[in-house]
């Protein structure tokens, strides 16, 4: 089989033509990809050189001491040197070998293309002139000259006269010369157009054919060639690469983290100097009383102290052995997890447990200085009960300056009955002060007309709340409210005419504010003016004021608040704990930057706006917003027990799973009080709850809720911000929201509970936990986990969402659980 058989009819001949095309094309994608690894691998290869060059052993150069580490780096980035050579030669090598011969090869075939058309152009225009119409035309002269041949014989025959008859038979005799002359013509032109044929199907276009077969085999050997010429030179498993790649691998084994600090230590090594311990000062007692350095005195005067402070001591002493068990308990749960977890782990993923670790080490730190601690009470309370023991149950002894004075003390006696009398008179006059009527009131302040209060202080200043909002607000025509922009640090006067909102900037010059038309010194004033004059905002809208929209009760100011030390960082911003001026009420505040874009800050209200309507003892309470100015503040409850997570880490090893039943259900209490209201959490999970210090739980961290008035939600967007493990597959694959979704991460939730915090899926991607649940896995029991309350998780973690339990049955189910664990 081969061209010059199978594909001479027409129809081979275009697939021939797109096959040329088609293969054309791809050598075009071959040369464009084989141009662009020889740019990327020169690019890598400069990049690689620049690396070299900024290192170029600095790092090495700044230590003080040669070390292993140091050593193995310094190699590391000349190897790196020469391999981005070895790159950059292998690039220059591509460019001139294969992607040069590539470019050739594609020129070739493109100048065979043409040549081929060319050809079978012209055997086919040769075919059809000498079979088709040079026969046609010799066809048709036959029959002209053969009517005119016959039509001479019959004029020939009907010629009566001599003369006629001659002249006809001379006419005759041409025809017939014409005739027969042609008609040898003719055979000729067949046999000619029969050996044409003949020849243009079994020689010339065969051979055409042949011969193009031929090339586009050649050409394809060469292009296999070119292939293997580049693979060759850009493959990374040559010689000289790998003789690279083991360089390095051989400079990073070298590293031995046992003798890493030996020449260190060799260099910087000197032996311990702790400075002199502190000791009795024996000049305080040059001039003072006869006291005993060091020594405890206890007579008279001091046995109630030392008494006092033994109590004291012995309280402190008992809590700072509570604070060493729990500490001790704190290291060993730590270094069980860290052992079980290296177990479990590659040793390539040991850098996942370096946090952990760390905290380990902190751990055992307050593990000393707890020891520390209570070493020091100990010491302290040995003093003391030695003292008092070797007093015994008699009287502690007298001071000695007093028995000098005992003399004297009938003579002055009546000195100090003497001086009794005024001093409880004095004592009688402060009691009866302090139980006296007062009646003086202080003096009445001079009020502040409302048009002079600062812009923060007036009812209509609403801060820097969403555009969005502003729409829910204004709901009859003329209310207005005065607003300061998302976007940039100016105030936006906003009011609903004719059913839609309308948003003027206030201008500011001059220490003036105005719309249009005469400046006023404060917003205030232009306010007031506005609403008494009735005036049209401007000339073009014709819109004026009628009604102010009053701000929300929620709303707070910047200055009612007392902040302190940062406790936490939230996706918009800082977290602060503090206190309201007014009361002192403990508060935490989520601050939100500057410099998020708008459509940020409106979710980051968002989670105000949702817990506006929410109150249940189980769900973080709000106390309000600040939004007068930047940055803007959430503030809420401050629950001091911390995140629900952290504290089940922590605290895991003195929790009783009946304390865990009981904080699992004040979580479905909150949860079934959100289901009521048709509020879907989407964040469900121990990090998102709050702990008190009673150990009750309360529902957190609201930035991903949504509100449905079918308790559905449906998402829209990727999976960027979303945490898979804790998440429904329905609204992993649909978006789809609802409470079932919830449902299924309180499963998450109680698992994580009575694991004491630990991770779900640890071992999985978030894409390989969806292709689990997928396929039916899911989580095993924990080891403390009733049965009866892992029976409960399966039946959250029902596929269908149909399926599951509301969390009404969940809280009843666990207070069920609860009442009957022992």
């Amino acid at each position: 089989m081969g061209f010059s058989s199978e594909l001479c009819s027409p129809q081979g001949h275009g697939a021939l033509q797109r096959l040329q095309e088609a293969e054309l094309r791809l050598l075009e994608g071959m040369r464009k990809w084989m141009a662009q690894r020889v740019k990327s691998d020169r690019e890598y290869a400069g990049l690689l050189h620049h690396m070299a060059l900024q290192e170029g052993g600095s790092q090495v150069r700044n230590l003080d001491h040669v070390s292993q580490i140091s050593q193995s780096w310094a190699e590391i980035t000349r190897q790196t040197e020469s391999l981005s050579r070895l790159l950059r030669q292998h690039a220059e090598d591509l460019n001139s070998g294969p992607l040069s011969k590539l470019s050739i090869l594609i020129r070739e075939r493109q100048q065979l293309r043409k040549s081929y058309s060319e050809q079978w152009q012209q055997l086919q225009q040769d075919l059809t002139k000498i079979h088709n119409l040079d026969i046609e035309k010799l066809k048709s002269q036959y029959r002209v000259l053969a009517r005119d041949s016959a039509q001479a014989k019959r004029k020939y025959q009907e010629a009566s006269k001599d003369k006629d008859r001659d002249k006809a038979k001379d006419k005759y005799v041409r025809t017939l010369w014409k005739l027969y002359a042609h008609h040898n013509r003719y055979v000729l032109g067949i046999r000619a157009a029969q050996l044409h044929h003949q020849h243009h199907h079994q020689l010339l276009l065969p051979g055409l054919l042949q011969s193009l077969q031929d090339l586009h085999q050649e050409m394809a050997l060469i292009l296999k060639e070119i292939l293997q010429e580049y693979i060759e030179i850009s493959s990374l498993v040559q010689d000289e690469v790998v003789s690279i790649h083991r360089e390095i691998a051989a400079a990073a084994a070298c590293i031995n983290p046992h003798t890493e600090y030996e020449g260190f230590l060799q260099q910087y090594g000197s032996p311990p100097s702790a400075p002199p311990c502190v000791a009795f000062d024996d000049s305080l007692l040059e001039e003072g009383e006869q006291l005993e350095p060091g020594e405890l005195q206890l007579n008279e005067l001091t046995i109630e102290s030392v008494q006092h402070s033994l109590t004291s001591v012995n309280e402190e002493l008992t809590t700072a052995r509570e604070m060493v068990i729990s500490r001790q308990q704190v290291v060993t749960q730590l270094q069980r997890e860290i052992q079980r977890e290296e177990e479990s782990i590659h040793p390539r993923e040991r850098v996942q447990l370096l946090g952990k670790r760390q905290v380990l080490q902190e751990a055992l730190q307050d593990f000393q200085m707890a020891l520390c601690s209570q070493a020091k009470l100990q010491a302290q309370q040995d003093l003391l009960q030695n003292k008092l023991d070797q007093l015994g149950p008699g009287e502690p002894p007298p001071v000695l300056v007093l028995q000098d004075d005992q003399h004297s003390t009938s003579s002055t006696e009546q000195d100090r009955d003497g001086g009794r009398t005024p001093t409880l008179e004095i004592l009688k006059n402060h009691i009866s002060g302090i139980f006296r009527p007062r009646f003086s009131l202080p003096p009445p302040l001079q009020l502040i007309p409302d048009i002079q209060k600062p812009l923060q202080d007036q009812v209509w200043y609403h801060g820097a709340i969403p555009r969005t909002e502003v729409q829910e607000l204004l709901v009859n025509s003329g209310d207005f409210l005065v607003r300061e922009s998302q976007g940039k640090q100016e105030y936006v006067l906003s009011v609903l005419w004719d059913g839609q909102p309308r948003h003027f900037i206030i201008q500011s010059s001059d220490n003036l504010y105005r719309l249009e038309g005469d400046g006023f010194p404060s917003i205030p004033l232009l306010i007031d003016h506005l609403l008494r004059s009735q005036q049209p905002l401007t000339k073009k809208s014709g819109i004026s004021l009628n009604k102010a929209v009053p701000k929300d009760k929620w709303a707070l100011n910047h200055e009612d608040l007392v902040l302190g030390e940062r406790i936490g960082r939230g996706n918009f911003g800082e977290v602060f704990s503090g206190r309201l001026r007014a009361d002192n009420t403990l508060v935490a505040v989520k601050s939100c930057r500057e410099t998020l874009p708008p459509d940020l800050k409106a979710k980051f209200l968002q989670e105000a706006r949702i817990l506006k309507q929410y109150s249940h003892p189980n769900i973080v309470r709000l106390i309000g917003v600040c939004t007068q100015k930047q940055p803007i503040y959430i503030v809420m409850e401050l629950v001091q027990g911390g995140d629900f997570l952290t504290f089940l880490r922590t605290e895991g090893a003195r929790l009783r799973v009946k304390l865990l039943l009981q904080m699992v259900g004040d979580a479905a209490a909150g949860m079934e009080y959100l289901e009521s209201k048709h509020c879907i959490h989407r964040d469900l999970a121990a990090r998102n709850c709050l702990v008190t210090e009673k150990n009750i739980l309360k529902i957190s961290d609201f930035g991903m809720s949504r509100e449905g008035a079918d308790g559905i939600y449906a998402a829209s967007g990727g999976l960027r911000q979303v945490p898979v493990k804790w998440t429904a597959p329905e609204a992993l694959n649909y978006g789809r929201y609802s409470s079932e979704s919830d449902v299924w991460s309180f499963g998450i939730l109680l698992w994580e509970t009575f694991s004491l915090g630990a991770s779900p899926y640890s071992n999985l991607s978030n894409q390989q936990t969806r292709e689990l649940i997928e396929k039916g896995g899911r989580l095993p029991c924990p080891d403390l986990c009733p049965d009866a309350v892992f029976r409960l998780m399966e039946q959250c973690w029902a596929y269908d969402p149909s399926q599951r339990p509301n969390f009404s049955a969940i809280h009843q189910e666990l207070q069920g659980i609860r009442k009957r664990h022992r």
